[in-house]
């Protein structure tokens, strides 16, 4: 007869977490993707909180902290993890995790205890293993959003219903027994943590600097100039010293390229010629107006006339089109 592994049933003291990461299948805008979702919920109450990301990296797993503890309105006191890589940087040959960088800055600025499963026992955290698979059911068939905003505000909603609910084996319901998780959470810090990766780059000749395998957009101006990325789940910000020089929409494709049109036109200004082969130009959408304006510009005055329409293209920079 086989030997099959038995379990011992577990207690959950008052005011500590367990976080784990799962996937499913979304529609964001039109786009069918794999999602990516944090799940942080508290074993003793069964309150449970859940947010949706491109990917599963720093940057998220360090926002999902700060909307969690957010919605739990404090802070845990420990959270139980598997050995992600995000959290453990390595595991010594006596068992001691060596954390990643920035998840010892998370740990700093919420003092919350890190906790561990041994390796590959996802039963020694079951509860939020439960609640990953409780989630990925809700999200079938596949859901249809036109953001990811637009889906968090559905989890958040649907984790805020959950609280109403009783669960077998109890007499209160999730929002109930939460009041005794509340009384043992520690106070949030008076800002969350800056969930972002920041990298120190060069600007190169095109004006443009690679974060991962995509390149942003900066103005001409500040070509060949050292520069800091703070890329966030959402954005990537560009700063030169403490000015910020460029913010784009953050891009999870593999060599994409992300322009802002309005960096490259005081370089256009000098060089018309390439007007209509400026790739940052390429599929920018303006009113029909502009363009009649530049086909009088030009039928008058030529070459002058495509340099006076950068011109006022450059109006842009202050003014809305």
């Amino acid at each position: 007869m086989r030997c099959r592994e038995m379990f011992v049933p577990l207690s959950h003291p008052s005011g500590h977490a367990q976080a784990d990461f799962g996937e499913a299948l979304a529609v964001i805008d039109g786009v069918q993707m794999k999602v990516h979702y944090l799940c942080i919920d508290l074993p003793q109450s069964d309150d449970l909180f859940v947010k949706a990301y491109p990917a599963e990296n720093m940057e998220a797993f360090c926002d999902g902290h700060n909307a969690a503890f957010s919605y739990f309105d404090g802070v845990p006191l420990s959270v139980l993890y598997d050995n992600t890589k995000l959290a453990v940087g390595r595991i010594e040959k006596n068992g001691i995790r060596r954390h990643t960088p920035k998840f010892d800055e998370l740990m700093s600025h919420y003092l919350f205890e890190a906790r561990f499963g041994r390796p590959g026992k996802g039963n020694d955290k079951g509860k939020v293993e439960g609640l990953v698979g409780y989630v990925r059911r809700n999200l079938v068939p596949i859901p249809r959003f036109d953001s990811f905003d637009s889906l968090n505000r559905y989890l958040a909603e649907h984790c805020q219903k959950r609280r109403d609910k009783k669960l077998r084996s109890h007499k209160e319901t999730i929002g109930e027994r939460f009041e005794r998780d509340r009384e043992k959470l520690l106070p949030l810090p008076a800002f969350p943590y800056d969930a972002c990766d920041k990298v120190r780059t060069r600007v190169s000749s095109l004006s443009l600097v690679r974060y991962k395998t995509n390149d942003y957009s900066v103005p001409v101006a500040f070509g060949h100039r050292d520069v800091q990325i703070n890329a966030y789940v959402h954005t990537v910000i560009i700063h030169c010293g403490t000015e910020e020089i460029a913010r784009h929409k953050r891009s999870y494709e593999k060599e994409d390229y992300v322009f802002d049109p309005l960096h490259y036109l005081p370089l256009l200004e000098k060089k018309v010629g390439a007007l209509d082969q400026a790739a940052p130009l390429q599929g920018w959408e303006l009113p029909e107006e502009f363009f009649t304006l530049r086909r009088l510009l030009e039928s008058r005055m030529g070459k002058k006339g495509k340099r006076q329409y950068v011109q006022v293209l450059r109006l842009m920079e202050t003014f809305p089109a």
